[in-house]
């Protein structure tokens, strides 16, 4: 009964993004929503792309409120979430269907910022990654606000992620009110926790499920949590099983282990540096394998990192200030990688991060 409601939730999605905005370049259109947002620039034989330096009682791990009332749409413990290819997205366990490839905008100024967000949405991207940190969470609300103004698309087929800074924690409450007032918006997709702080990240997720009881927050997560015993300590401490974890993760480090243990809660896991990060997306988009299989489908190599992502069960969130990459980055949805080609970039995990944070 719960596989039918989703297959009829897509199908109901499916419908409704069909009447917003078009683009030509990209058949399957991306309907919908770290220190971590990739930053991209690459043209199709080229590429140079540039992303962040980004109780003694059990307690009760319920997932918040679902998207659709009278549904109970959430996962079941240890139900692997499933990425939808045909409408490029996929079902948190908070019961809420978020994009699968998105526009970051780390290091992106505010004129910057809202120009990549508009024609992010103007060619079909429905997913927008900001944090406090990067200071234009203004700069994604003004962008949203202008392609609602021009019928390019409904806040509503928008998901919209920020995060909450370490600095932050303390006033939790607060700081979920900030976010909220810059990005103009009624209530978040997703706000994430930016690292862990075992000091008082468990107060700070706090505030963020109180959120989520009071409609201003959909989903919650984590980002830069990378043992399982960190992940579980939260998790044991609090209620609201988080919807994803954002951490670096590309072909080099494929956070196999992590992914393996966030099985068992349905959480989601999230790229950032999913093109490998400022000075080293050259060393991805060289490695022979990756170009091999580029050229076999005509493609960019970034296009073939951000497809293996995708079908290897990782949401991606590359960004650009230029429009042509940004498109570039969102048409992906055209061709799919086989079997083979997949054994193949599995291959290249060395289980080597490029940031040290």
């Amino acid at each position: 009964m719960k596989k039918i409601l989703v297959y009829l939730l897509a199908a109901a999605m499916m419908l409704s993004l069909a009447a917003c905005g078009t683009q030509t370049d990209n058949p399957s259109s991306v309907q919908e929503s770290t220190i971590t947002s990739e930053s991209t620039e690459h043209s199709s034989e080229t590429t140079q792309q540039t992303s962040e330096t980004n109780n003694e009682t059990e307690p009760d791990h319920s997932n918040g409120s679902t998207a659709i009332a009278g549904f109970d749409l959430n996962l079941e413990s240890g139900e692997t979430a499933e990425f939808n290819m045909e409408t490029g997205t996929v079902l948190l366990n908070s019961g809420y269907e978020m994009p699968i490839d998105g526009l970051g905008v780390f290091q992106l100024s505010d004129s910057e910022c809202e120009n990549s967000v508009y024609h992010a949405l103007l060619y079909g991207g429905r997913l927008i990654d900001t944090a406090r940190i990067y200071g234009n969470e203004e700069a994604v609300g003004r962008a949203i606000q202008r392609a609602i103004d021009e019928g390019i698309c409904t806040r509503e087929e928008i998901f919209v992620t920020t995060k909450m800074w370490t600095s932050d924690f303390d006033n939790g409450d607060a700081a979920v009110d900030a976010s909220l007032e810059r990005l103009g918006l009624d209530y978040i997709d997703l706000m994430i926790l930016h690292h862990s702080q075992p000091s008082n990240d468990v107060d700070a997720y706090q505030a963020m499920e109180r959120a989520v009881e009071a409609g201003k927050l959909r989903s919650i997560g984590l980002s830069n949590y990378y043992e399982p015993e960190d992940f579980d300590r939260l998790v044991n401490a609090t209620t609201i099983v988080p919807a994803l974890l954002q951490n670096e993760t590309h072909p080099y480090h494929q956070s196999t282990e992590m992914k393996e243990h966030l099985e068992q809660y349905g959480t989601v896991m999230e790229s950032w540096f999913p093109l490998g990060g400022r000075g080293q997306t050259q060393i991805l988009f060289g490695d022979e394998t990756i170009v091999e299989i580029a050229e076999a489908h005509g493609k960019t190599p970034a296009q073939i990192i951000l497809r293996w992502h995708l079908q290897a069960g990782n949401i991606a969130i590359p960004g650009s200030s230029n429009p042509d990459h940004i498109l570039e980055n969102l048409s992906i949805f055209d061709f799919e990688l086989t079997e083979d080609e997949m054994a193949r970039m599995t291959e290249l995990d060395r289980n080597e991060r490029f940031a040290d944070y």
